[in-house]
């Protein structure tokens, strides 16, 4: 691997993050805070690579090393046997450079200011309030702009005429002046990015957003992408998920994985709740070729959720220029409904998310056995615990943690009535038909991390 042997990066903004007992704790007492750091910047410097999971990577460069070098104004960074794609010239490309820095703010000083062991949210306002301050750190939250953030959700492993379809409706986007917010990697993450990118050039819109919202087990497995302008790494996916729905304006669901079926289910937990008024436009998008998916999705929602939970969604299959259409006058009726009742901009208070759906899911054996899967629970429950569910199936094919639980102790086991679980088997069987589940390395046929029992 070509690789750069030594190199003293230094941050592009002032970087008066940490204090000297900060750094010193960081580099010592806190290994594993180092190491995670170490991990999700190695992903950062492998920018755009179509590796799938940080152990490829790791193994590529087992002697690639990072260290802090502090400073009077802040600290710098030297790296050795870095990945070469990252420089031009000897040197970083700017982009990653300031995605490096974000990493260091987001899992150090997050870690030691703003969620340690100290100051752990007590309540569900308390982890509102958490998800508020790691974006105001990132000076993403932005106060007196008028709302124009679009997310788009979908996979990263995705074909090109699937790509070709998200960067096209990116496009329109941009053409209409809206920011794109995604989970900052490739295929359906990145495509709305390049094409709003375009949108926003030929309106000669300089400040063009593009946000990517990772988190440290999803990004030290996938990249981010070039295009992200704006990079926030939240500690845990509950979070990450919150930071999506409460920035939102409106939300776009290109074709994807489980991991996708999960991002759907958490925000139908929300929508679904009897405290919750205000809808977010949210939209299923993708060219033809995916109606059979888009029927198997919609399919398995109602069979799952009720009839009823098509009135929260739109689907469009084909017609970029409609999609972007719809997304324009969607943003304009957020825009006055909150300017009307003086809600935020910014971020969205009002959502009321169930403290389900803001604890940390850690996906062992016995929690996923304990998911009450059951069409008997209120839907927002059943939406929040099929959530859960789908989490831990992601764990178990693209996260160290889950695949270590699945390697050790076998498949995890879903239990619920029969029709209800055939409904879930049956849409995982057209995700693994459709190559939309990993497959392990070397593995001709998928191997699943879960077993269905009635």
């Amino acid at each position: 691997m070509d690789k750069i042997s030594h190199v003293i990066v230094n941050p592009l903004k002032s970087l008066n993050l940490l204090s000297r007992s900060d750094m010193d704790g960081f580099t010592t007492s806190r290994g594993d805070l180092f190491a995670l750091f170490r991990h999700c910047a190695l992903a950062i410097l492998n920018t755009d690579s179509e590796k799938d999971g940080h152990e490829k990577t790791d193994g590529d460069y087992q002697d690639f090393d990072i260290r802090l070098i502090p400073q009077s104004r802040g600290l710098r960074l030297e790296l050795f046997n870095a990945p070469s794609q990252s420089f031009v010239d000897g040197k970083m490309i700017r982009g990653i450079q300031e995605h490096l820095f974000s990493a260091l703010r987001d899992i150090v000083y997050t870690d030691f200011k703003i969620t340690g062991p100290q100051t752990q949210p007590t309540s569900s306002a308390d982890a509102t309030d958490t998800v508020f301050r790691i974006l105001r750190n990132a000076q993403v939250v932005r106060p007196n702009e008028p709302p124009n953030m679009v997310v788009c959700w979908g996979g990263h492993s995705i074909p090109r005429e699937e790509y070709d379809y998200a960067k096209q409706v990116g496009y329109e986007l941009g053409l209409r002046g809206l920011d794109i917010v995604t989970g900052c990697g490739i295929g359906a993450m990145k495509g709305p990015m390049k094409g709003a990118a375009v949108g926003h050039a030929k309106q000669q819109i300089k400040d063009g957003r593009y946000i990517g919202i990772s988190e440290p087990g999803i990004i030290a497995s996938e990249s981010p992408n070039a295009i992200v302008n704006e990079l926030v790494i939240m500690p845990d996916i509950e979070k990450r998920l919150e930071a999506f729905v409460r920035l939102a304006h409106a939300i776009i669901v290109f074709p994807g994985g489980v991991g996708t079926v999960e991002e759907i289910l958490y925000l139908l937990g929300i929508l679904m709740h009897p405290d919750n008024d205000e809808a977010i436009p949210l939209i299923f998008a993708g060219p033809k070729s995916c109606t059979e998916y888009f029927q198997e999705l919609v399919q398995f929602l109602t069979d799952c959720l009720g009839d009823d939970v098509e009135n929260y969604f739109q689907v469009f299959i084909g017609s970029p220029h409609e999609v972007g259409k719809r997304m324009g006058a969607a943003v304009e009726e957020v825009h006055d409904r909150r300017s009307s009742s003086n809600q935020a901009y910014y971020f969205n208070w009002e959502l009321n998310i169930p403290p389900g759906l803001q604890e940390p899911f850690i996906p062992t054996h016995e929690k996923m056995a304990a998911l009450h899967l059951d069409s008997s629970a209120p839907r927002h429950e059943l939406a929040s615990s099929l959530r859960s569910a789908f989490s831990g199936i992601v764990a178990g094919n693209v996260k160290e943690f889950g695949i270590t639980q699945v390697r050790t102790h076998g498949p995890y086991k879903l239990t619920g009535n029969k029709n209800f679980m055939s409904s879930i088997d049956r849409l995982l069987r057209v995700l693994v038909r459709e190559g939309r589940m990993k497959l392990g390395e070397g593995e001709h046929e998928y191997q699943p991390c879960y077993q269905l029992t009635d």
